[in-house]
Order: structure tokens, then sequence, then C-alpha cells
């Protein structure tokens, strides 16, 4: 695929992967970009997952047709773009490996080798010519690993942006939702932790015309609003902004009866007008899916049973998605359930001790076996208090 005359798309389209990095759902498959550069000297943009080398190796050759490849950028070192840097560099040996200090340790580490006499390291700011296309390279550390580099085409304003502005999904199957809701998922399964690390990345890309981004994961982003929005959403999400109003109401029930307390909340705050609602069940929806409406919404209620004197595992394991990826500045509300000493609020109230501006609805709904009377009037109690956030 032609991107600029120059540039060319040589990635691949995973259809055969069920949970990428062993954990997030991509039942529309995911594609690894690579990209090779044709100029005086031929520049390849890193690899592909290590199942996917022959077809890797097939496209790069055919986009050369008949010429060496003269230098491969790696840009990231996780092993779905780095895998086969050994294959690369054994079919094209008088390659030059450019990339930064800390990913040449890497290389050892992954492959037994530093490629010591055939390599270029680089830093932030430094500069690779080809003749009409100069490169600048920029350091994006912890975006998000420590070796991370992105780099600036400056002849063409394209942004190869490793992880950053990726999204799960194959480039050759039609993603109904658009871009952003996978893109979404992506950024706070993976990058999200490291919200100031992308926002220093992103105050660097200001200071940058961009025509074009070319991440390592999902399409091309070729046009000025489609650049222009996902900016627009990283600055948010990086920033830990809400991206919008409304509730994600995530629960786990044992017999469905604290099941039933946030259906009935998720109906009553729909009555009542509340724009957005999105419930999750913990132990059977995408838990990814319940982290991403977390933190696109600016109001969450937690709804489980006590358990061995804690909460329910699988809400255990979410706030813990949520207060490892710096969750903040939102309001969250409770709903607890338990037969005979119900303490499921106070241990998930304490989950968050170490989170930023974390605001606590006054009213915590305390279920006894099953909704009654008094609780159905606390659940009508947290509903106004949140439609009045």
């Amino acid at each position: 695929m032609k991107i600029t005359e120059d540039i060319k798309y040589i990635g691949v389209n995973d259809h055969e992967v069920d949970l990428f990095e062993g954990q997030y759902r991509v039942p529309r498959g995911m594609a690894y970009n690579s990209y090779v550069v044709v100029d005086d000297k031929t520049v390849v943009f890193d690899t592909v997952d290590e199942n996917f080398g022959e077809e890797w190796l097939g496209n790069l050759e055919n986009a050369l047709a008949g010429r060496e490849a003269d230098y491969l950028v790696v840009q990231h070192m996780e092993p779905d773009h780095s895998a086969n840097i050994a294959r690369f560099a054994a079919k094209y040996p008088k390659a030059v490996i450019v990339s930064s200090a800390p990913a040449f340790v890497m290389m050892k580490q992954f492959f037994g080798t530093d490629f010591a006499e055939r390599r270029m390291v680089v830093k932030e700011g430094d500069t690779l010519s080809t003749h009409s296309h100069e490169f600048v390279f920029v350091a994006a550390p912890m975006v998000h690993w420590p070796e991370v580099i992105v780099t600036y085409d400056k002849s063409t304003k394209t942004l190869f942006s490793a992880d950053g502005f990726g999204k799960f999904g194959a480039n050759d199957v039609e993603d109904p939702e658009g871009w952003d809701c996978e893109a979404r998922r992506y950024y706070f399964g993976i990058v999200g932790k490291f919200g100031q690390q992308t926002q220093a990345l992103l105050k660097k890309a200001a200071n940058l015309t961009i025509s074009r981004i070319c991440p390592l994961h999902g399409p091309v982003l070729d046009t000025p609003e489609a650049i222009s929005h996902a900016v627009e959403l990283y600055s948010k999400w990086s920033s830990y902004e809400c991206e919008e109003r409304g509730v994600t109401i995530c629960y786990t029930s044992v017999y469905g009866h604290t099941k039933a307390a946030a259906l009935k909340l998720a109906e009553i705050l729909r009555a009542k007008g509340c724009g957005r609602v999105a419930v999750s069940d913990l132990a059977r929806d995408d838990q990814p899916e319940a982290v991403e409406d977390a933190f696109r919404h600016d109001r969450l209620v937690l709804a489980t049973t006590t358990y061995n004197n804690g909460i329910f595992p699988w809400m255990l394991h979410f706030i813990e998605h949520l207060t490892s990826r710096n969750y903040r500045n939102r309001t969250v509300g409770f709903i607890e359930n338990g037969t005979w000493a119900p303490v499921a609020a106070k241990v998930m109230k304490g989950m968050f001790e170490k989170s930023e501006n974390i605001s606590f609805c006054k009213n915590v709904v305390t279920i006894k076996s099953a909704l009654d009377e008094k609780s159905s009037a606390m659940l009508e109690a947290l509903a106004e208090e949140l439609i009045g956030e």
C-alpha cells in the first residue's frame, strides 16, 4: 500500500490472535504496522510479530523492488514489533540498525546480540538523512516502554508514532464504531498509566506540522480532521479528564441480587434524564471495556458483595486495573451487599486512598441480601446525588 510516493506500508494483519498481550480481546484481529521509505537510501520502520516474519519480509522485498534495505529504525522493542530484527539483519547484512541506547540493551536480552558492529544509537534531536528525507528522532520514554523513540519525517511531515495513536483491530476489517472506541480501549489498557509521559510527547508533537500519523497498530491518520480529533482525545485521556458526562456502573453478583440493584440504578438514572449510562458485569463482560468506560465518563458506581471479609475477586481486580492506571478526577459511588456483615463499600473506598481527586458519593447503598423498601430508597438517593454532580 502506498502512503506517499516514497512511503509504503508493509505491515500485516493478524486474524488468529484471540488475546492481545495475553489479556485484551480483539474480535476484529490486530494489525502490526511496518513502513519503508524509499529514497537514495531505504529506511524500514519496525518489524512485526514473530508469527508473520515471512509475510513481512516478503512485503518488504516487494516494496524494495530489487533495492537493498539500508536502515532499520527500531522505535519500540515490544516483541509484536521487534521479533523479526534478527531475521531482517540476516537477510540484509549491510543494513544499519537504528535505535535508542536502551533498545540495544533489550536486543541483547532478546537476541543475544546488540548488533554492535552495525548499529546507530540515536537520542532526542538526532537526525538521519536519506537525501530527500530528513528524519528527526524524538525520545518518548514510557509511552509505553522506556526505550521508545518516535520519528518525524520533515519532508513529508509524517510522524511515525510507535504505539502512540494505535488501536485494536486488523486494518482489513471495517470497524463500525470508527476509530475512537478501540483506540480508547487500547490507550487505557496499554498506555493509560503513563499519562504524564504521553503529555510530554504531545507537547513535543505540538511543535511539529503533522500531515499524517503512522502508528504501529491501526490505521494511518492522514486527514487534518482525523489528526486533530486523535490529538484532542489523547490530550484528554493522558490528562485524565473525563471525555463526556455519563455514569459507568460496574457490578459483580453471586445470586443476582446485587445485579438487580445495579440494573435498577441504571433504570432510575435513565428515567431521570442521565444521558449516558454504561453497565458492565465484571465477571462476564470484557473488563478492558469497563475500564474504558470508567475513564470515559465522569461518574462511576461500583456494586459488589462482601466476600471473605473483603470484596468479590472480579471487583478487586477491576479496581486494581483502575488504580494502577492512575484513575482520578472522578466521582465514585458504592452499592454493597452482605447477608450478615456488609463491608464491601469500606473495602472499595479504601482501595482508592492513594488516588488523586476522587470524590465519593455521600449516599452509600447497603443491601441486606436483597433489595427492600429501605435499600430501594437508598438507590433513589444515590441516583439523585449522581444526577446533581
